[in-house]
């Protein structure tokens, strides 16, 4: 962990090693004020040499100004350097997000992947910079105070070497007690940021079913909880004050009583006594600093945890030591397929699938809900790698392209569409970047987008929400495809793709395919055979098996699943789960 963290400070390296050296400045010029005090009031103030005074204040001001300065710098370094490395965690983590397969991500809720990416990453940041700065200057400032006691007074020294054992000793105690409900509290911010999530995301599903009281009572049970947990452990940390003002003034009065007895005995005088007294200050708050420290780092440790896990994280997926660059056609071949989520399932969701697609070929996929007809397709593009078997395109197997080559002739509209906020223009070229607008235009068209973008104010250029909440089901779905056919693909694979859409703009796109790309593969997921009927071939999928494989006339004579389920929908309507269930 140590070391994978430890790789993201990179340039901010001179940052990180000059701050506690300025720290350590500080600390030192800071130590010497009070000896310097102490000279003024026992040479000075005590003889009236006002030169000496003059001459010591003088050189006060400019230690005080060195330590000023040295603080300053401190902070500087210490905030570039802290602020840096998180900047590089957040990076790191999104880059290494951005190569996740589909297994590396179902690892991961979005909302804990959110939660790392900003509080994690806030509170090692913090810890980083108290790192840099107090683990110096604290412990810099507790020895340095302790030395010029002892060098001062011996004896009296001793009470504060006393009073930090045992204000130490109970302050690791409360820390300690305090830090297992610190952890358990930073776990909950998971379950609170998914709640937000799903709130502020569905919030017109939640609306339409009045549930914004069971929503307000849910937010507010994981907020509670976390809420409980803090108060508990603020509770006991709080109790660092008490202790802390005990120990301060029980040494300052003990010093007092007996340092006033050896002025009276002439063994200390009244400038070392103001020292002393200091020092005992100085001491005591360096104490408390550490205090807060080993608590903030101890909090982070958790969250450099949970940092560390995803950069560390291996996609299941990679590219060849020699990878292919070129596909040569869209064809496709299963051989011997078969393919789990998990490697511990005992079921595959795909079993034994033998498959020959020729290049052009237009393929409807149809199946019931679980036949893993999603799962098919995405082995295609590889999405997920096949447990055993083996998948082909263009001849080659996939696992010997480059990913990216893959998918960008592998052209998969995926059966949650979803837009990004910026215009229509913005959200097409995902699939092109340097499409021209007559490209875009023209693919708009192909995917019957164009007749509803016309109709926008600002046409091309009009604003799409956050996840496409502004435009309708059918119409994002449509964008989608748009957006899928301007990477010129070998392979178009329409995932349940059309569903929004009504029949006839469904016919409309269907056609517009066979006649604009005939080149390319096509295969459609589909609940509606209507979707369907007209492809070269069909595959039935059933509970991960392919129960057939044949034309639309060919599967009715022969197909028993296929014929039900056709004979229901064109005589009552219903869709393929419901045909299976008359």
């Amino acid at each position: 962990m140590l070391k994978t963290l430890g790789a993201e400070i990179k340039e901010f390296k001179k940052d990180s090693i000059l701050t506690p050296v300025f720290m350590l400045g500080e600390v030192l010029t800071e130590t010497l004020i009070p000896f310097l005090m102490a000279k003024i009031i026992d040479t000075g103030i005590n003889k009236h040499d006002f030169s000496y005074i003059y001459k010591v204040g003088l050189l006060m001001l400019v230690v005080a100004l060195c330590s000023l300065t040295f603080g300053c710098l401190g902070a500087t370094y210490g905030a570039k350097a802290s602020m840096g490395f998180g900047r590089n965690l957040r990076r790191a983590m999104f880059r290494n997000i951005q190569k996740f397969s589909f297994s590396n991500i179902d690892k991961y809720n979005t909302a804990g992947l959110v939660t790392r990416l900003t509080t994690d990453v806030t509170n090692v940041q913090n810890a980083y910079q108290m790192i840099l700065r107090l683990c110096m200057r604290a412990p810099a400032s507790m020895i340095c105070s302790m030395v010029a006691c002892f060098i001062i007074n011996p004896r009296l020294a001793l009470i504060y070497l006393i009073a930090v054992i045992i204000l130490g000793t109970i302050l690791l105690f409360l820390t300690k007690c305090a830090m297992k409900y610190f952890r358990a509290a930073f776990k909950k911010y998971d379950a609170l940021n998914e709640s937000v999530e799903e709130n502020i995301s569905a919030i017109r599903v939640v609306k339409a079913y009045v549930r914004g009281d069971y929503e307000r009572k849910r937010f507010n049970k994981a907020n509670h909880t976390i809420y409980n947990m803090l108060v508990k452990a603020e509770n006991i940390i709080i109790w660092n004050s008490p202790f802390m003002q005990l120990t301060v003034y029980t040494c300052i009065i003990l010093i007092s009583w007996l340092g006033a007895n050896m002025i009276v005995g002439g063994s200390l005088t009244t400038g070392e006594l103001s020292s002393l007294l200091t020092y005992c200050m100085n001491i005591l708050m360096s104490l408390m600093m550490l205090s807060f420290v080993f608590v903030m780092v101890s909090m982070s440790v958790a969250s450099a945890q949970r940092i560390a896990e995803v950069i560390e994280e291996k996609s299941a997926l990679t590219n060849p030591e020699n990878p292919i660059y070129e596909i040569k056609d869209g064809s496709i071949k299963f051989e011997n397929v078969n393919f789990k989520y998990n490697e511990t399932a005992e079921t595959p969701v795909l079993s034994n699938i033998n498959l020959e697609i020729k290049s052009g070929e237009t393929i409807g996929i149809i199946g019931g809900t679980g036949s893993s007809k999603s799962s098919l397709v995405n082995l295609i593009s590889r999405l997920y790698d096949v447990s055993n078997g083996a998948v082909y395109v263009g001849g080659e197997n996939v696992k010997d392209y480059d990913l990216d080559t893959l998918r960008n002739k592998v052209s998969v509209v995926l059966q949650k569409n979803v837009l990004f906020s910026g215009t229509i223009l913005d959200n097409l070229r995902w699939g092109n970047p340097n499409a021209t607008e007559e490209e875009c235009i023209k693919a708009c068209q192909l995917a019957c987008a164009d007749e509803f973008i016309e109709r926008f104010p600002k046409k091309y250029n009009t604003y799409i929400e956050q996840g496409g909440s502004n435009v309708s089901g059918g119409q994002k779905q449509r964008l989608c495809i748009a957006r899928a056919l301007l990477k010129k693909p070998n392979i178009l694979i329409l995932d349940d793709s059309t569903s929004a859409v009504d029949t006839a703009t469904d016919a409309k796109i269907r056609k517009g395919f066979k006649e604009a790309i005939p080149g390319t593969t096509k295969l459609i997921i589909a609940q509606r055979i209507s979707s369907v009927q007209d492809a070269d071939r069909i595959i039935v999928l059933n509970d991960g098996v392919v129960d057939a494989f044949d034309t639309h006339e060919n599967l009715l004579k022969t197909n028993e699943i296929y014929k039900e389920v056709y004979e229901s929908q064109t005589q009552g309507g219903g869709d393929f789960d419901e045909g299976r269930n008359n």
